[in-house]
């Protein structure tokens, strides 16, 4: 999709959605939750959060979410049973319900970051032990790590806290035969993720994992996998390059907009915030959909002629409760 047509519709956006006979419903960021007695449906909006609140409103986001989620699942099923029933709609996907595990799984294939969690910034700090790992002296930022490692954390809507192996099982937050299938799972599912990127000229860099149990015990992948908002993108093709020449990788950006509102706003503190400028919406959604197309090897298709909610409210009618 060009971004002419996307220009033409930045309108075309699903904000939310209160559908009344799908279940109990929560919103979350992005998504739009509703939880029946065997299986909950996923709505992803085309939200865009950041400072805890909602900046802007980037179409076709929730669908790019939904559909690289799948196509994930779909090529990671074979490592591991994944909580996906039906996908009804290009926004929605209907799931198994599961007790979620109260750990993310979180694994880092390059010491790279800015934040103060990052694991270059810990390192630049003088931090060598991880807990799980030892890094050596003289790694240089954005360097690939000899082998993928964990940092967990726990599970929060406030801060997560970092966790080591030894913390997980001694404060018996899943027993140790369960975390050694946690961690052994989620480095093959990084690993399976790093492959297939790099096939599609791209580098799999960092990204998280939820998992959940079933009724029966059974290890099971949940909420969304290797999505450009729960993991990070390099493009393959420059990374040397730009390494050599001390500069940063070219990556999936989706912070400018982020940064523009900082550079505008106070957004912690502003009752009202400005409009973000609909050139930068409309080249975001054209990242987004860039990054479907590059990793999916798929050409982007949606329709554009029904409204978004009477489309998903369509394809959801065999998922209505009945009174």
């Amino acid at each position: 999709m060009n971004k002419n047509l996307i220009e033409q519709n930045l309108n075309r956006v699903l904000e939310k959605t209160d559908f009344q006979n799908l279940g109990q419903r929560r919103q979350g960021k992005v998504r739009d939750v509703y939880t029946q007695p065997d299986k909950i449906i996923l709505v992803s909006t085309d939200r865009y959060s950041a400072f805890d609140r909602n900046l802007a409103l980037i179409p076709f986001k929730g669908q790019v979410l939904t559909q690289v989620s799948k196509w994930w699942f779909d090529n990671t099923k074979d490592i591991i049973q994944n909580h996906l029933i039906d996908s009804p709609d290009p926004n929605v996907v209907v799931v198994k319900k599961c007790s979620v595990i109260p750990i993310e799984m979180v694994v880092r294939g390059y010491i790279t970051g800015v934040t103060g969690t990052a694991l270059w910034t810990l390192y630049q700090n003088g931090q060598r032990d991880f807990g799980d790992f030892v890094l050596p002296e003289g790694m240089k930022k954005n360097q690939k790590l000899d082998q993928p490692v964990l940092t967990p954390t726990t599970k929060s809507d406030e801060h997560d806290k970092p966790l080591t192996s030894k913390e997980i099982v001694e404060q018996k937050i899943v027993p140790e035969a369960l975390w050694k299938q946690l961690a052994d799972t989620a480095i093959k599912l990084f690993i399976r993720g790093q492959k297939l990127a790099l096939e599609h000229g791209l580098i799999l860099v960092d990204t998280k994992y939820e998992f959940g149990l079933t009724e029966d015990g059974k290890l099971m992948l949940i909420d969304e996998i290797h999505t450009p908002d729960s993991s990070r993108y390099w493009q393959a093709d420059s990374y040397q390059a730009r390494i050599d020449a001390g500069r940063e990788p070219q990556n999936f950006d989706k912070e400018f907009l982020r940064l523009w509102f900082k550079e505008h706003s106070d957004p912690y503190k502003d009752e009202k915030l400005p409009a973000a400028p609909p050139d930068m919406v409309a080249e975001l959604s054209a990242r987004y959909i860039q990054i479907y197309e590059q990793i999916t090897g798929q050409k982007f298709e949606t329709n554009l002629q029904t409204p978004i909610l009477d489309r998903i409210e369509n394809n959801l009618k065999s998922f209505n409760l009945t009174s």
